[in-house]
């Protein structure tokens, strides 16, 4: 090291040596260097900013850095090497804080609390930045405990606890690099703190964040969400295990869908049980005293919390008992603390139960079945499943039956015994008789039960003659034109795989579902429509539209069919040598596995076509989809919209509109004072006398459900909450005040 000073001593003609005889001798420095040594390595620093590793870089800043101010062109040297290093990462933000992006509301807390806080945590979210990698190192963890150990656990508790609920306000803006390699470290932090159930539950809630999709961008930080789920596989205990099922029914990006997976296969063989027990196993009770039923008392006032539909409300009594609409001002100023957690309880359960809503929806191609003690102790009696099992129908022992009066009975209200080993599976219409079916949806109505989707007015899809003439496909929804983004999403929530599709030179494989239990995989084929950049894509260049083709099945390890984002044809893939195997024939396909993929085709039809937008009635760009939205807005009713039919025939005489309205063939038929509408019960658009002249309404998303007030059987058929509301408001056309609605019908069209 003598020839190392000697090197670094020019005082006069500043020759520094060459940069190599440099990296030779400073790759590592004594920590001993005179203040002389110092100043002339930053020199040489800053005049040749790569010629000295990272470990000696830092070795010149903290030598420093001890005895005054580094210089600002020192600072930015050490700025642009940071990244070469997590040791000299932390030493500046030990030293001018974290370089962390203000913009997002959580690190412009952090920067605005860490001056007041003593040096232990400026050292400790130090060490937070430099948390690089997908997982916590071994060293990484090391440091982590030891300086965790030098701060109060009470007050760790209190800041992270705030960190984490600011972190989890959906982002409007994608995280800088810096911000998301804290907050992972934060949640590294969290993980060794031994986390309370509430900031557990953060953690699940920051994966959503992290998660929410940006214009232009797609999901806001999928590095952070992906660390916030590995936080909550390796944490044991309840809490954590709850939020990881509870994700796995509302995660649908692919690369965080998989870390999901991986965490609760991992605990399902821990607890040697299958991942179907561990999804059933992780719902919380929440605490609540009753099934989707609590009770508590605040300040002398008590509150019932109560499981409605599939949301959470809160009713409050005074100490007299009367019912008011919200807290009496006694308990919010004096238990605002427990009036907060009450409300973050309601939250919080209220996603659990659309998570498990999706869930039990999936229960009938999943061919589970229970012994009864065990699925009454899981969905019959369980304080949240419950909510949501007892207005379900079952089968047991073969014997259909359903929940009323706190009784399980069947069609005809006699009670079923069973014992503990008796069979369960869920009840599908599907190959049961008309009669048990009809009956069912009476069973319904007679008890004002609203099911949580459909299950007794499913709709059920057969093989049509059109079908088995084709043989191994279906054109039954075939020629749709579909808006990409929304079907990409649904398509997601209902479990298939799809990549959004771009407007280049490349190829894209089918949307595609598979069934592992039945060996399957089905295929929805569609292409890309559209040759205008601008016009028909996005400003990334995805397509905004697409045109559907056949759905297929295949067995389930027969390779991909791809096709060019622009259309021509599904083949085998170009860069392989294997060839897709023959598709099956239709008539081979279980029928609950053919009717429950044919309803999801149906559901992204009817969901997603351009058709059933009030405003296309110009046919989109150029005009070129009039024809297709004219016959999709008016035509032939899907099983979905017959569905709605058939129903609405048995509802209509006991609903607020049904005096001035009536059922025609595939129309809801409103006399209104100025005019008569016809709703189509597909799409909700409206033709209007005279001359079936075209009326646009679109709807208003945020007034909530619509039909709110009147019984339906079931939760879930939103374009049947849109026709009811237009035929409320067309009924009374004469009180309508909307100057885009009154100038129609004052016009004709």
């Amino acid at each position: 090291m003598q020839a190392m000073a000697a090197l670094v001593r020019q005082d006069q003609v500043r020759a520094w040596p060459p940069r190599d005889l440099i990296g030779q001798l400073a790759r590592r420095l004594p920590t001993d260097l005179a203040p002389e040594q110092l100043q002339d390595l930053a020199a040489f620093a800053v005049e040749e900013p790569y010629a000295l590793s990272p470990t000696a870089l830092e070795t010149v800043a903290r030598g420093l850095a001890a005895t005054g101010p580094i210089s600002a062109d020192l600072m930015e040297v050490l700025v642009d090497r940071s990244d070469e290093s997590q040791r000299l990462r932390q030493f500046i933000a030990e030293l001018a804080g974290p370089r962390l992006d203000p913009e997002d509301p959580w690190a412009r807390q952090i920067l605005t609390e860490l001056p007041t806080l003593d040096r232990a945590w400026r050292q400790l979210v130090a060490h937070a930045s430099t948390a690089t990698t997908p997982r916590p190192t071994a060293g990484w963890s090391t440091e982590a405990t030891r300086l965790l150990a030098e701060v109060d656990p009470s007050e760790a508790g209190q800041l992270f606890d705030g960190w984490l609920t600011t972190a989890t306000r959906a982002p409007h803006q994608q995280p800088s690099s810096m911000n998301a390699d804290l907050l992972r470290g934060l949640l590294w932090l969290v993980e060794r703190t031994g986390p309370t159930p509430e900031q557990v539950r953060r953690i699940g809630g920051l994966v959503e964040a992290m998660l929410r999709r940006l214009p232009g961008v797609g999901p806001a930080c999928p590095k952070v969400a992906n660390a916030a789920v590995g936080v909550l596989g390796r944490l044991d205990g309840e809490p954590a295990l709850a939020q990881l099922a509870r994700l796995s029914a509302r995660v649908t990006y692919k690369g965080t869908r998989k870390e999901i997976d991986k965490a609760l296969d991992a605990r399902a063989a821990t607890l040697g049980i299958s991942r179907d027990e561990i999804e059933e196993l992780a719902v919380p009770d929440y605490g609540l005293t009753g099934v989707g039923r609590h009770e508590v008392s605040l300040g002398g006032c008590r509150v019932e919390l109560s499981l409605v539909s599939t949301s959470v409300a809160l009713t409050w009594f005074t100490e007299s008992g009367r019912q008011v609409k919200s807290p009496p001002a006694a308990v919010r100023r004096e238990h605002a603390a427990e009036l907060a957690d009450l409300k973050s309880l309601a939250k919080e359960i209220t996603g659990m139960l659309a998570a498990q809503v999706a869930r039990l929806d999936r229960l009938f191609l999943a061919q589970r079945t229970w012994t009864f003690a065990a699925w009454r102790q899981r969905y019959l009696d369980h304080p949240v499943v419950g909510a949501l099992a007892r207005r379900l129908l079952w089968l047991v022992d073969g014997v259909p039956c359903g929940w009323a009066d706190d009784a399980l009975c069947t069609v005809d209200d006699t009670p079923v015994a069973a014992g503990d080993d008796a069979e369960v599976r869920i009840w599908h219409p599907i190959g049961r008789p008309v009669p048990e079916v009809v009956g069912w949806r009476d069973w319904l109505e007679r008890h004002r039960i609203v099911q949580p989707f459909k299950q007794a007015h499913r709709e059920v899809y057969l093989l049509t003659p059109a079908e088995e003439n084709t043989g191994t496909y279906s054109n039954r929804f075939a020629g749709h034109i579909l808006r990409q983004h929304q079907f990409h999403a649904l398509s997601a929530i209902r479990g298939w795989t799809d990549r959004l599709r771009l407007m280049v030179d490349d190829s894209y494989p089918p949307t595609f579902r598979e069934l592992p239990g039945w060996g399957l995989r089905a295929e929805y084929w569609v292409e890309g429509v559209g040759d205008e950049w601008d016009t028909d894509t996005t400003d990334s260049g995805s397509y905004l539209r697409l045109v559907t083709d056949q759905v297929r099945f295949y067995p389930i390890a027969a390779a991909q069919n791809w096709s060019h984002a622009s259309g021509g044809g599904y083949s085998a893939s170009p860069w392989s040598d294997a060839r897709p195997g023959d598709p099956l024939p239709l008539d081979r396909i279980p029928p609950l596995v053919f009717s429950e993929i044919m309803r999801d085709v149906d559901l992204f039809v009817g969901v997603d076509s351009v058709g059933n937008d009030p405003t296309w009635s110009d046919g989109g760009p150029q005009g070129r989809f009039r024809d297709y939205w004219s016959s999709y807005s008016f035509g032939e009713l899907s099983a979905t919209a017959e569905t709605r039919r058939e129903l609405l025939a048995r509802l209509l005489p006991r609903l607020a509109v049904g005096q001035r309205a009536r059922l025609d063939g595939r129309f809801l038929v409103v006399d209104g004072d100025l005019r008569t509408y016809r709703i189509h019960l597909g799409s909700g658009n409206i033709l209007m006398s005279p001359n079936d002249e075209y009326l646009c309404i679109v709807p208003d998303r945020s007034t909530g459900r619509a039909g709110e007030q009147q019984f339906l059987p079931f939760e879930g058929d939103g374009m049947l909450a849109v026709i009811l509301s237009k035929a409320l408001l067309l009924a009374k056309d004469a009180e309508i005040t909307d100057a885009s609605i009154t100038r129609q019908l004052r016009s004709g069209g």
